[in-house]
This record gives structure tokens, C-alpha cells and sequence, in this order.
């Protein structure tokens, strides 16, 4: 938990709750222990022992309304996610059981359950004006990161997927995050954790909703990227395939005004 920059770009939101747990962790508390010192969430969080050997983990999350946790970081990261996000945390289980109810545990996961995994591990919310929306879903890297730049100062990307914010303690600027496709006017985290919960529905996610977004692109966050340079490299900014489908990320166009939003 040392190796943890809490003063990076990525974690201003997931401070409160991730560095008095951190701090407890290097102290000798259990990871379970020290996320169960900081919210009372509805869920609690128990040592990995407490899941039995033939229990699915996410039926074994939701009929016991506790969460089985390793000493590690993917983990930690996954407790601040139940912690800062519980209602999309919760909905995200609730699908994950519904399906293991409906197809019992397969070899394939199915498309439901693999478009699950990935928003539960990778996902991220991008706040932000609709040119930059389209400049995304186009990947048009140049457009995006470079003659919207000044749009950039009215967005905010939000990271969930606790496998992504794992990534990010070591920054590489492969690191690439799948971005759901929502624009709701949104004041907190509290709505945003909101909207998404309520959002997410099994036919959705089948049909895979989410864009590729290299994290470290995003202007602010890495200083590498002041040199416009950065974005020439197309193993990391790569271009959208030929025939590649675009209405499958379509994203409605903000109703209200966009507004700078605080969710820190």
C-alpha cells in the first residue's frame, strides 16, 4: 500500500476512504478490517477465508451481503469501489447472481457476465462536453486530446474499475480504460454512483457499451502529455478499425447546459 501516490490525478476522489485505510494496512490491519473502519455501506467486508470452496464469489456476495478479501491491492481497490460506489457495486452484483441463477457456472462466461467483469474491473465515467464525446466514439486522438484540449477544463473522467485504479499505481501510458457511455447532468458522486446503478441492465451491457480511452492522454493527468508528441504513438492511440461498428457507442447528446461538475 506504500507504493500508492494518493496525490495523483486519478485518486483526488478516492483519498477520504483509501489513505486512513492504506495507513492501517501498513500498520498490520487486515485489508477487510481496515475498509470496515471507514463506511458502514450496507455490505461488509470478511477475509477470504469466510467463501467456501465450491461458492461462487458474487452469489456468495449477495446472499451474505459480505465481500471475501485478500491482503492485496486489487482487493483494497476493490473495498474503495464498495465503498465510494455502493449502489453501482450492489447492481453490479445483483446481475452477476441473476445470471449465475439463470446459466449456472459455465466454461464462457456469456456476454452478459463478460461485459460485467469488464465494467467491474475496468470501467470509467467520462464527464464531458459532447465535441469531446465525439471526438471519442471516432477515436480521433488528435481532435480529442489536442484541438479540443481547452474542452478538457470542463470534463471530468471518473475511474470505478478497481483492476484500473490497481494498474495506475504504477502509470504506464498503455493503460487504457473501457468508458461507459453516460452523460447525465450530474452534480456529485453520490448521483453519478445513482444513475449508473440505475442504468445498468443485462440487454445494455450485452451489447458491450463502452470506448477505449488511454488514461494518461488525458491532459492534466500525466506530464508526459504537455509534449502533443505523446499522442503520435498508435500502439497506444490506436485509430478506430475500418467497418468497426459506431452506433453501438452512441451516446445522446446532453439536454441541460453542460456544467463543470464537482465529484471529489
Amino acid at each position: 500500500m506504500q507504493a500508492i501516490d494518493w496525490s495523483a490525478a486519478w485518486l483526488g476522489g478516492w483519498r477520504e476512504f483509501g489513505e486512513p485505510a492504506s495507513s492501517s494496512v501498513a500498520e498490520g490491519v487486515p485489508v477487510h478490517e481496515a475498509l470496515n473502519c471507514q463506511k458502514t455501506v450496507g455490505t461488509r467486508f470478511v477475509c477470504q477465508i469466510a467463501l467456501p470452496f465450491d461458492e461462487p464469489y458474487e452469489r456468495y456476495i449477495f446472499t451474505t451481503s459480505t465481500v471475501p478479501t485478500r491482503d492485496n491491492l486489487h482487493d483494497f481497490f476493490n473495498g474503495l469501489c464498495w465503498l465510494r460506489f455502493p449502489q453501482t457495486k450492489r447492481r453490479l452484483n445483483q446481475l452477476q447472481a441473476a445470471e449465475i441463477e439463470k446459466a449456472g457456472i459455465q466454461p464462457l462466461r456469456g456476454a452478459v457476465r463478460d461485459a460485467l467483469t469488464v465494467f467491474d474491473e475496468n470501467a470509467a465515467f467520462l464527464l464531458a462536453p459532447q465535441p469531446l464525446w465525439d471526438a471519442l466514439l471516432a477515436r480521433d486522438w488528435q481532435r480529442l486530446f489536442i484541438s479540443l484540449r481547452p474542452l478538457w477544463q470542463e470534463a471530468q473522467l471518473v475511474l470505478f474499475g478497481h483492476a484500473l485504479l490497481e494498474k495506475l499505481v504504477y502509470p504506464r501510458k498503455h493503460i487504457t480504460a473501457h468508458v461507459y457511455q453516460a452523460q447525465p447532468a450530474i452534480n456529485s458522486i453520490a448521483e453519478l454512483d445513482g444513475w449508473i446503478a440505475g442504468d445498468l441492465h443485462a440487454p445494455k451491457l450485452a451489447r458491450k457499451p463502452f470506448t477505449p480511452l488511454p488514461v494518461l492522454g488525458v491532459p492534466g493527468w500525466w506530464p508526459g502529455n504537455e509534449d502533443l508528441s505523446f499522442y503520435d504513438d498508435i500502439s497506444v492511440f490506436r485509430p478506430r478499425r475500418e467497418g468497426e461498428n459506431r452506433q453501438k457507442n452512441h451516446v445522446r447528446p446532453l439536454q441541460n447546459p453542460y456544467k463543470k461538475l464537482d465529484l471529489d
